[in-house]
């Protein structure tokens, strides 16, 4: 049966509409898509991610433990500062993508997707060291995501602005959101500006009332899945399922910046070392009319060189574009393609990545 999220009589009160996502009932949009994508581009968008996960570690050697789980380089990590990382399996495959806050030198935050929470539990647990405990406290969060270039503004009106994190990846553990006690870190994933809020369940209405009260003079729009995968997309954010998955090593999915084989030892570092890889992700730009979506082949001439990952007509680009998996001799920016759409094929471009940037 779909789990709700403490959110929910609050969606159905605001009209949303519900859907089955990975196991939770979510909002997929409100007003529309398109206004909703537009609003966080412009504006600000409120988010209910309370689905994703949140696995707490804790030992006398955390950081040293971490650093071997995952493949980025952690280190040299400090207290308020989160990297994203790749969770690899034995063979190199990526279990999991998630966030690493650095909570102090005895406990780490770990946020990881949704759908992968009780398989990561399950893996970690398995691959637990001696003095680290593992504690999944996913149940009793709830956590709200503010974006867009308003974002700030609409925040500083619900908490003291001087405490709220200033740079990207950072975050500030303890602090008053509309008189609630949160975590906040300047995350997101949507390529703008924002924050994401996380603060005890029972809690979780009255931040996301208050920020949508205080956001009414910016014209603040509540948000679903809908809008959120478009915002993702355009700003060439991959997903888990989709430009990952167990059996994919990073190097292969456009994600080598993220895997430190310099470091000692990692979980898959013996299966990648030495190891060539003939692939990469790309960003396409389709030019013919239609729409390419994920799992459509690729081609060179009559040469299948891949297959697109998601794809979508993104509403402030005003164009259909796509991810894909290709053969990296086809991956220079410029080459054309052909996407093979339900039988028919549409002509691409390769082009760079992101495929929007926020504005400076």
């Amino acid at each position: 049966m779909p789990k709700k999220t403490p959110l929910y009589e609050l969606h159905e009160s605001l009209n949303g509409k519900i859907v089955d996502f990975a196991g939770w009932l979510l909002p997929v949009q409100y007003a529309g898509i398109l206004e909703e994508h537009k609003a966080v581009r412009e504006r600000a968008g409120l988010f209910d991610v309370s689905h994703m996960g949140e696995l707490v570690l804790t030992g006398d050697h955390v950081i040293e433990y971490v650093n071997w789980l995952v493949c980025n380089d952690i280190h040299k990590i400090v207290p308020g500062k989160i990297r994203y990382s790749p969770l690899l399996n034995e063979q190199g495959g990526i279990v999991d993508d998630l966030l690493i806050y650095d909570i102090s030198d005895t406990k780490i935050l770990l946020v990881v997707n949704a759908a992968n929470k009780d398989k990561d539990y399950a893996w970690i647990k398995d691959h637990l060291k001696e003095g680290i405990e593992l504690k999944d406290i996913s149940d009793s969060v709830a956590q709200i995501a503010i974006q867009g270039p308003k974002a700030e503004e609409i925040t500083k009106k619900v908490c003291n602005g001087d405490e709220l994190p200033q740079k990207y990846y950072t975050f500030t553990e303890q602090m008053q959101v509309a008189g609630v006690k949160a975590l906040v870190s300047r995350t997101g994933y949507t390529g703008e500006d924002g924050f994401e809020i996380y603060c005890d369940a029972e809690d979780g209405t009255k931040v996301y009332k208050a920020l949508l009260e205080a956001g009414k003079e910016e014209q603040i729009e509540p948000c679903g899945l809908g809008c959120r995968d478009t915002l993702r997309l355009e700003a060439s954010m991959p997903l888990y399922g989709h430009e990952m998955n167990d059996s994919t090593a990073p190097q292969e999915v456009g994600l080598a910046r993220y895997i430190k084989m310099e470091k000692e030892d990692f979980v898959g570092r013996k299966a990648l070392q030495g190891r060539e890889f003939h692939t990469d992700r790309v960003g396409l730009k389709v030019l013919d009319r239609g729409i390419a979506r994920e799992h459509c082949d690729v081609y060179a001439g009559d040469t299948k060189i891949g297959h697109t990952t998601s794809g979508t007509f993104l509403p402030y680009l005003q164009g259909a574009y796509a991810m894909a998996i290709i053969d990296n001799a086809y991956a220079q920016l410029g080459t054309e393609v052909l996407i093979d759409v339900r039988g028919r094929k549409l002509k691409a471009e390769v082009v760079e990545l992101p495929f929007y940037k926020k504005k400076a």
